[in-house]
């Protein structure tokens, strides 16, 4: 299957759209990573921030020798270090969701596929109900229940996006499992676990990795989203869903920069994945290599 993967993609003609937004992409990721060694404040740390230089415009230069490029925020941030250090919790929280939820969504289809019966009914009526929702309003009442925290948001975003996995991953099981090498694996008498691990799931794998890149561009949104509720990441570590709500009651007193770059920085890291996404899966879907 990596074989298949990396042949795949490689036959993919890249238009300069998305030439650019893998560069994107591949700004924002090293930015994040190189944030503490790039930005000219911690925004975390209250002693590099001052209050009295809250709301300052772009280009103000500050008491502390700081040049605010983009200006602060209403407490005070510099809004380039905000944006640097946003970035790292934004692709933190959705890329591990991202990930996690893809684990026990594959998990939860391929066992449904494999039992059947009794778990597939219980499987697949609650993928359909939570699937019958909206997955905003899934986040929204995990996180409520939760509560607050890095951690917490994380949680709240498997659980939204867990059902999507399960749903695909049991219609490629389901396939798979009257497949020959599957009969001979039955006639061996070899354990049920060791059939799922290391020849079902393996087998039925490939439609969550096409899909894990447009799932954390939906994740950063539903991230974002819910930061700007306030039901997000804590105040004191903004990611660029808080950042924009920070500044969102400045807007009419004219103090736009608080909400401007950071939701232009949000708008590109979405674009960016889902364009990127989108192309992963165009190259991996069988339906487009004889094309």
């Amino acid at each position: 299957m990596k074989a298949h993967i990396v042949s795949a993609l490689k036959r993919r003609r890249h238009g300069p759209v998305l030439t650019a937004s893998k560069l994107l992409l591949a700004s924002y990721i090293l930015i994040a990573i190189a944030a503490p060694l790039i930005a000219p404040q911690n925004p975390y740390d209250p002693l590099q921030i001052y209050g009295w230089e809250a709301s300052s415009p772009p280009g103000t230069r500050g008491s502390g020798g700081y040049l605010y490029l983009l200006g602060t925020d209403g407490l005070g941030r510099d809004i380039v270090s905000t944006i640097l250090y946003g970035l790292r919790i934004s692709l933190v929280v959705s890329i591990v969701s991202s990930a996690l939820a893809a684990l026990i969504g594959l998990t939860a289809g391929v066992s449904a596929a494999y039992f059947g019966k009794w778990v597939d009914i219980a499987i697949m009526r609650l993928v359909d109900l939570q699937l019958s929702l909206p997955t905003i309003l899934i986040a929204l009442i995990a996180i409520v229940t939760l509560g607050p925290g890095i951690d917490r948001i994380i949680l709240a975003l498997i659980i939204a996006q867990w059902a999507t996995y399960a749903r695909i991953a049991r219609g490629v099981a389901l396939s798979e499992a009257n497949k020959p090498y599957m009969d001979a694996a039955r006639l061996m008498r070899l354990p049920t676990s060791r059939i799922i691990v290391r020849h079902l799931l393996p087998n039925s794998i490939a439609p969550a990795v096409t899909l894990i890149p447009i799932e954390v561009g939906h994740a950063v949104a539903l991230e974002a989203t819910l930061s700007f509720l306030g039901l997000g990441v804590p105040i004191d570590k903004p990611s660029l869903g808080s950042a924009v709500a920070n500044g969102f009651q400045y807007l009419l007193t004219g103090q736009y920069w608080i909400s401007l770059f950071p939701g232009l920085a949000l708008f590109g890291l979405i674009a960016s994945i889902n364009l990127v996404g989108e192309d992963v899966r165009r190259s991996l879907d069988p339906r487009n290599h004889s094309r």
